[in-house]
């Protein structure tokens, strides 16, 4: 499924997902706003624990940049709840079990996992403009670290 990854100039694909509390957020609700889309592998694991903190401690800075943050993982919003309360996460994590929005953004694929091929989630990162166009599509991003280069990326001073 890695053709079909996305570009700058894309349009986003729509979504409607249920958040951590079951509560459907859809991207069009953010029409007018920069929003950075991020998919994970599985809430509550190191690495996505260090990516979704990260996110966290840089949000005031990305908001007022006009930025809207939103992690989406494979994860039931029971688990997200639960990620999201024990790591005091306050941006929406939305649950998008059967995978749709990941394949539509070309975040679920074919991926190297030590070593082996195997299926699964693709950690990617979209910024998507007010226009619901894509801005940039960052594939394979490291977990450690990312959210400090994307800052440099948008033109934010480092925090």
């Amino acid at each position: 499924m890695t053709d079909s990854r996305l570009s700058p100039g894309d349009a986003a694909p729509e979504f409607t997902l249920p958040d951590a509390d079951g509560n459907p957020v859809s991207l069009s609700s953010f029409k007018g706003r920069r929003v950075v889309v991020y998919f994970y592998p599985a809430a509550m694991t190191p690495g996505c624990t260090t990516q979704a903190c990260d996110f966290r401690d840089n949000l005031g800075s990305l908001q007022g940049a006009g930025y809207a943050v939103i992690g989406i993982s494979p994860d039931a919003p029971a688990k997200l709840a639960t990620f999201r309360e024990r790591d005091h996460l306050t941006f929406p994590l939305l649950s998008d079990v059967d995978r749709t929005t990941l394949e539509a953004y070309g975040a679920y694929g074919e991926k190297k996992l030590y070593g082996k091929l195997v299926q699964g989630v693709i950690r990617s990162t979209f910024v998507i403009d007010a226009d619901g166009t894509v801005e940039k599509a960052m594939y394979n991003v490291r977990a450690t670290g990312h959210v400090a280069k994307l800052r440099r990326d948008l033109g934010l001073d480092a925090a």
